[in-house]
């Protein structure tokens, strides 16, 4: 089976390596996006998927735009049976959609209909959803509105972060992807509608996201800061001196006896900083203050004599 693989950031990487591993396709083009600065220097870098396929020695294309006639071209020479769709970025035109002999996949990181959109993993553990999991779509011109061909579930575990549940779900693709390329091949792939009327809608996510507001209740702003580790990072505002410094938060406890004003410090030990919410606390375990490396809530707390009263913006 001949596939066009088009994808972008690293939860596609374990289906491309799997697919290129299976002696029952061949991968006969990647397309990702364009390098984009990244770093302190803003050097050019090319995305996880491009650079994935340089190890694999795939043909590798970066278009500017995915519905641009010379990219259309390309693809119609390549002739793939299948595209298979992972995390790209762009939306498929429906000239793209229709150039596949067998269809286009996309796989997508929830139980869709539940949280369509470019987000689905943090806004999962935001939601405090108990399951999520990985869905198979048929393609169609809307953004994750297709035909689902399979779904598997999985449950979100209390530790679960971002990072964490993403990393697991992109384990969770490559397996999937080949049930439903075997079901395609034979003929027998079902399309199943999705129910509009039960759908959820995410959106990309930004730097500001990841601000703590100190008047939700704990559980919410736990919530938070595991949704949004490693990235943006949840993150507050803390006064040093005459400053005010950014301060982000990995780790932390929920404590459900804690009373005081929404982001006031209410003590400082060995254990951490614990910290006011609209309802309880959350002891700080980890964390990180702008300009310095990840450290103990506790190492922070002793290095900057950091004291109870002080209030968290």
């Amino acid at each position: 089976m001949r596939i066009l693989f088009i994808g972008t950031s690293e939860f596609g990487i374990p289906t491309l390596q799997t697919l290129v591993a299976s002696p029952d396709f061949e991968i006969v083009g990647v397309i990702t996006q364009p390098d984009q600065p990244a770093g302190r220097g803003l050097r050019q870098q090319p995305t996880p998927v491009a650079q994935e396929a340089l190890k694999l020695r795939l043909k590798t294309f970066k278009p500017n735009s995915i519905n641009a006639r010379s990219t259309i071209e390309q693809i119609r020479f390549l002739n793939p049976e299948v595209i298979v769709v992972v995390s790209y970025g762009q939306i498929l035109g429906k000239e793209i959609l229709t150039l596949p002999s067998m269809g286009c996949l996309n796989i997508h990181a929830s139980l869709l209909p539940r949280h369509r959109g470019p987000s689905p993993i943090q806004a999962a553990i935001l939601a405090g959803d108990r399951y999520t999991g990985v869905s198979i779509i048929w393609m169609d011109e809307g953004i994750d509105t297709g035909p689902i061909l399979l779904q598997k579930k999985a449950l979100i575990r209390f530790s679960d972060t971002g990072k964490s549940l993403h990393d697991r779900l992109a384990k969770m693709a490559p397996e999937l992807m080949l049930q439903a390329l075997q079901l395609v091949r034979n003929n027998t792939a079902p399309k199943i509608p999705q129910d509009d009327n039960q759908a959820t809608y995410t959106t990309l996510l930004k730097k500001s996201d990841g601000k703590i507001d100190w008047h939700q209740t704990q559980e919410q702003i736990d919530l938070h800061i595991r949704a949004m580790n490693p990235w943006p990072g949840a993150f507050t505002n803390l006064p040093v001196g005459k400053e005010v410094k950014r301060l982000k938060i990995f780790q932390t406890i929920i404590s459900h006896r804690s009373r005081g004003k929404p982001g006031e410090i209410l003590r400082v030990d060995k254990h951490g900083i614990l910290v006011a919410a609209g309802r309880g606390g959350l002891l700080l375990r980890e964390v990180q203050l702008e300009g310095r490396k990840k450290m103990s809530a506790a190492e922070l707390a002793h290095g900057l004599r950091i004291q109870p009263g002080m209030l968290l913006l």
